[in-house]
């Protein structure tokens, strides 16, 4: 007995439309949620609403653009080509204008990431004055929820799709605009069989890693130790990214055969860092 979801969701808002759409209004939504717990926060913390506004601006730019620049960058196409599952693809940096094709998808989380702490770093010194990681320690649950509802965004899209399963909980997804869904002939014929719901997978687990950050922040001391709260984050949130993508269809054509792909090598960096500065922090002095 298959015990499979069959998973109809569409994305359009509005019938023809491609735009505005589910994965769009869950995306704001994430945003939302996120700048009210931050501030919040800031509130109790004292901080100006002026630079609460202003960092909102940073995250959103720094989100966007890193994100899209990581998808360009860490899974490509770089140029015209055959996709392995048959098809013709264009390539971005044959197409540079397609970098611009937000709408159309591709946004890395890993590079999203690397964006953020640039544009924390300026704004901690230009801005708002404060130590960067005291500032890192108050946004990474707001960027927990907010990545939660991007997921789910991902889940309405088709995209990010998990491997085949056998599992009662499998998804079988119907939008045929996904290449990923090809069959292995690349003849467009989808393979409609039960998958991982990956992207479901990753948006649970970002929901306890903001739980787990909300309540440190909330109810122990640990925002008295500069950078504590955030190397949790670091430690909790791409190790659980490197464990989805064990389940989850490899995103760059090199992945094919490599032991661990794209998603994973980009995370543990993050990981190791996490670890590092955990050990760190807690060799200093409560400040």
């Amino acid at each position: 007995m298959n015990l499979a979801i069959d998973w109809k969701v569409d994305a359009e808002l509005i019938d023809g439309w491609s735009t505005p759409n589910l994965y769009g209004l869950l995306f704001v939504t994430g945003l939302f949620i996120g700048f009210f717990v931050v501030k919040r926060m800031f509130k109790k913390e004292g901080v100006p609403d002026e630079q609460l506004d202003k960092l909102l601006m940073y995250m959103v730019v720094a989100t966007i653009v890193g994100a899209r620049l990581g998808h360009v960058l860490f899974y490509g196409p770089y140029w015209d080509g055959m996709h392995p599952d048959g098809y013709w693809q264009e390539g971005y940096f044959s197409h540079p204008l397609n970098i611009l094709k937000v709408w159309e998808g591709g946004l890395a989380s890993h590079g999203g990431a690397i964006a953020i702490l640039i544009a924390l770093f300026i704004y901690s010194k230009k801005v708002s004055k404060r130590p960067m990681l005291w500032i890192l320690d108050r946004i990474v649950a707001p960027i927990a929820i907010a990545g939660c509802f991007i997921r789910l965004g991902n889940l309405v899209n088709h995209e990010i799709v998990g491997i085949p399963t056998d599992l009662p909980w499998g998804f079988i997804f119907n939008n045929e605009t996904r290449d990923l869904m090809l069959d292995t002939n690349g003849d467009g014929v989808m393979e409609h069989v039960p998958r991982h719901p990956a992207q479901l997978y990753e948006a649970l687990s970002y929901i306890v890693i903001f739980i787990v950050l909300m309540f440190m922040y909330w109810k122990t001391k640990a925002k008295e130790k500069q950078g504590l709260i955030f190397s949790i984050f670091l430690i909790l949130l791409f190790g659980a990214r490197f464990l989805v993508e064990i389940v989850k269809v490899g995103q760059a054509d090199r992945d094919a055969g490599m032991i661990l792909n794209t998603g994973q090598w980009l995370s543990i960096p993050f990981v190791l860092f996490g670890i590092g500065l955990l050990i760190w922090v807690n060799r200093k002095k409560t400040v």
